[in-house]
């Protein structure tokens, strides 16, 4: 990543309930022509003062391969990923287990065509594999950028789509799921329809506050509300707590002269956090990083201060769902990896 140091270092908090141990359950790793976030730039974040105890890598286009067929070239990152992951795992990195899960990519909407993608990612990490994201973000404003994988509008509901959404119920994958807040019930009718397949919802199911919404989260806030308690009726549904600083939620952070502080980050965006976890309960939630995206916004010592202050009121068992059991459940993550 650019240097980004300088302008972090204005706000240092002291860190809180540093002893509480952490699952990192969404973070990325690239190089990209002077932009590197790696096991080194990750680690000089989760080593900032929390117990990050171990993390979960998720889909970014990084490290594909350069040859053979389209379908298969996104193997190469969950290769790439699983030989991080066993750097870490060597002990010589510190004692943050980094990438013990990965999420890849692969294209569903092939269909049975997808089945032998699924099966080279296992191949290619049978200890840390643990499921597809396929980004699905899209709207009509030129204004709002789709998502990386170039979706289609209302992919999600396509059936050559669920055909190879099909397969992860098979081969015991789960869905990582990506995408704006117009289509959040889309994903509900998808979690309806395939209940035996786990989902994951990313950053709260992208509460947009850019193009024909920017300065409307006031008005947004209750359709995406409304949205978020249905897809909450699906007990096949876990949330993720975080990825909300992005520069696509419009609430400006990455043009401050000065980054926020954690209560800023509060003040800001709690409300979102608050209605997720009463909606879901903390058993069901997990706090996310979605790191270096969201280290345009805040530090990732300030960051996971704002968790753990909106996690203060809730019960220790409640907490350690939220922070680590919740996204080790899920990914099942443990000692083999």
């Amino acid at each position: 990543m650019p240097d980004s140091k300088p302008w972090h270092d204005q706000v240092v908090e002291e860190i809180l309930e540093p002893e509480r141990q952490i699952c990192d359950p969404h973070h990325h790793l690239w190089d990209r022509g002077g932009n590197r976030y790696l096991l080194d730039q990750l680690l000089e974040d989760t080593g900032s003062g929390h117990n990050v105890v171990s993390t979960v890598f998720v889909e970014c286009l990084s490290m594909y391969r350069a040859d053979g067929p389209d379908a298969m070239r996104p193997i190469g990152e969950t290769e790439f990923v699983q030989g991080v992951a066993a750097m870490s795992a060597s002990g010589g990195y510190g004692p943050t287990r980094a990438c013990s899960g990965i999420i890849g990519y692969a294209d569903l909407a092939l269909g049975d065509g997808v089945a032998p993608v699924l099966e080279a990612h296992m191949a290619a990490s049978p200890n840390r594999f643990r499921g597809i994201r396929y980004a699905a973000g899209w709207h009509a404003s030129p204004e709002i950028r789709n998502s990386h994988t170039n979706p289609p509008e209302n992919v999600l509901m396509d059936a050559k789509f669920r055909q190879g959404y099909a397969h992860l119920g098979r081969l015991g994958l789960s869905f990582e799921a990506w995408l704006y807040h117009p289509q959040i019930p889309q994903l509900t009718d998808l979690a309806r329809a395939f209940p035996e397949i786990p989902i994951v919802l990313d950053h709260f199911g992208g509460p947009l506050g850019i193009g024909p919404f920017a300065g409307k989260q006031d008005e947004v806030f209750p359709e995406w509300q409304a949205s978020i308690a249905e897809l909450s009726t699906c007990p096949n549904v876990v949330a993720k707590l975080g990825g909300i600083n992005m520069p696509l939620n419009g609430f400006g952070f990455e043009k401050r002269a000065v980054p926020p502080t954690s209560q800023e980050l509060i003040d800001a965006t709690g409300r979102y956090y608050e209605h997720t976890i009463d909606r879901f309960g903390p058993e069901r939630c997990m706090f996310e990083s979605n790191f270096p995206v969201d280290k345009v916004s805040c530090s990732y010592a300030v960051l996971w201060n704002a968790f753990k202050k909106i996690a203060a009121g809730y019960k220790e068992d409640e907490k350690d769902a939220m922070f680590r059991g919740t996204a080790t459940r899920v990914y099942r993550l443990g000692s083999e990896s």
